[in-house]
């Protein structure tokens, strides 16, 4: 099987463990088309390569670590942005309970993130925006995120909308939070 990690334009990220863009493969027993739906086909079979709808970072000794779905991930400024990395590292901080990062509209950079998060009972009314914005620079000055991957808020709500299988609805957190202005 053939794999690539590609962007928008279908060129190929770099593999610096980074750069996040859509896994797309070629090989024999790939699908062809779907079933009486050639529109749909030919935008799984864009320039000869299936795209996966994956999104992942491909690293310099050849592993690619998928990061999402392309669906949610955040465009901004003609980058992508992995809400699961984010949300990972937001997870880590001690009064995070649960947290969805999802794109809002942005007048300059198109999306940007906003981290949406359920503090853990004991942290209710004491943890503030200002202290997850230091808490994730730290983690930009130690190379494990990109600064401008920093969301633009962070909201604490006391829950948040889940699925019929117990996740984080992000779709109605999107569509609730579509009119937010950032600055």
């Amino acid at each position: 099987m053939k794999v690539k990690v590609v962007n928008e334009k279908g060129e190929e990220v770099p593999k610096d463990g980074k750069t996040v863009g859509e896994v797309v493969v070629r090989a024999p027993w790939c699908t062809r088309e779907y079933y009486k739906d050639p529109e749909k086909t030919k935008e799984l079979w864009r320039d000869g390569w299936l795209r996966t709808g994956d999104s992942g970072v491909w690293d310099g000794d050849g592993y690619i670590q998928l990061v999402g779905r392309i669906k949610f991930v955040i465009k901004s400024g003609g980058e992508w942005i992995s809400p699961l990395i984010l949300e990972d590292l937001i997870s880590t901080h001690p009064a995070v309970s649960e947290v969805a990062v999802i794109p809002v509209p942005h007048e300059k950079w198109g999306e940007r993130p906003i981290a949406i998060i359920v503090p853990k009972t004991e942290y209710k009314e004491k943890i503030t925006e200002d202290e997850m914005r230091r808490f994730m620079e730290k983690l930009a000055e130690d190379g494990k995120v990109a600064k401008w991957w920093i969301p633009d808020r962070f909201l604490f709500v006391e829950s948040m909308a889940k699925t019929g299988t117990g996740k984080i609805d992000v779709m109605k957190l999107i569509e609730q939070y579509k009119n937010l202005k950032l600055e």
